[in-house]
């Protein structure tokens, strides 16, 4: 039987050991587990930060998709799995916070520790060749027969499809909500006329918009937007100001450890994200897409995501839409 010395001794020289294997860090290739489908938001924005953030790491990210479960449970709970040691990172979205309440994994954002990338704003946007020319043809179309147009915004507690409950609301329409693991399946629906109509971010809609295969409705937040190749695609606030009372509802795409990761791990995360956030392929691409970025990483971030969490987490509650009580998750009401 060892003595109590000879456990402290090796409780020491284990923890000095792990001291001395977290300030080597890296020394292998990184892990990306993506949350949501390739070609998302979620997704391309994390192999943009990436790469970028490879260049101030003397090993490669690797990013790899893991979608489905609810709100990318499936993605987070493998992520979450891995030991806490920095080799295995989190692609995910504001979508993502809505899966504990929605019954996809029994953990809140309080598990992780972020770094924020951005986001893009939302609109709605039906088949090219669809009757409905302008968003007031669509919704009374919904109105007048409840149920029979189907709407494609992503998985289900998502921030899209979300969205999509507040345009509900707001308007006073309802759609056929057919869900997807993800925005560029969702996407692809609605350019086969699989659906109808499809909510996700314009930068992921961006390129189907200026090659003729979807077509713009309106943005879901208070201003319109001209773009390039599509024209102008005004607010929906403007035909319809009862939805200033539930959006706009903003996206926020990042990548994430274990919060329980060693300080010298998040450092060395830390200083590569600040950097590849700073740098012109970053900047460039953000522009080009219509993103907004952040760059806030850590407690900021978490909070951020942690308020998401809240009030996503609450009206959907609020909505009838969610399995659990967010009262039980210890997820304050906003």
């Amino acid at each position: 039987m060892k003595t109590f010395a000879a456990l402290c001794v090796a409780a020491l020289v284990g923890g000095a050991a792990a001291q001395a294997q977290a300030a080597d860090y890296p020394t292998r290739d990184i892990t990306d587990v993506v949350t949501w489908s390739a070609g998302g938001g979620t997704d391309v924005s994390n192999r943009v930060v990436a790469a970028e953030m490879a260049k101030f790491l003397p090993v490669r990210i690797n990013v790899v998709n893991k979608p489905g479960g609810v709100a990318g449970s499936i993605g987070m709970s493998y992520a979450h799995s891995q030991p806490a040691d920095g080799y295995t990172l989190v692609g995910v979205a504001d979508s993502n916070t809505t899966s504990a309440v929605m019954g996809g994994w029994d953990q809140t954002f309080k598990e992780w520790y972020p770094f924020l990338i951005g986001g893009s704003p939302d609109l709605i946007s039906v088949t090219a060749d669809s009757p409905y020319k302008t968003l007031s043809d669509l919704i009374e179309a919904a109105k007048a027969n409840p149920g029979s147009i189907k709407a494609s915004a992503g998985g289900a507690g998502g921030i899209h499809h979300i969205n999509l409950l507040a345009l509900e609301k707001g308007t006073g329409a309802s759609f056929n909500f057919i869900p997807y693991p993800g925005s560029a399946p969702a996407q692809n629906a609605a350019m086969t006329g699989e659906v109808t109509a499809v909510i996700t971010s314009l930068a992921e809609q961006l390129q189907l918009l200026r090659a003729g295969k979807i077509r713009p409705l309106a943005m879901l937040v208070e201003d319109g937007v001209t773009v390039e190749g599509v024209g102008e695609i005004a607010s929906g606030f403007g035909e319809y100001p009862g939805l200033s009372e539930y959006l706009p509802i903003q996206q926020t795409l990042g990548i994430a450890i274990r919060k329980d990761a060693p300080d010298d791990v998040k450092a060395v995360l830390t200083d590569a994200f600040k950097k590849a956030m700073a740098t012109d392929a970053v900047k460039k691409w953000a522009d080009e897409n219509f993103y907004v970025l952040s760059g806030k990483t850590g407690e900021e971030a978490q909070k951020q995501y942690l308020k998401l969490e809240s009030v996503f987490s609450w009206a959907l509650h609020d909505l009838g839409a969610a399995k659990v009580d967010p009262a039980t998750l210890g997820i304050a009401k906003p």
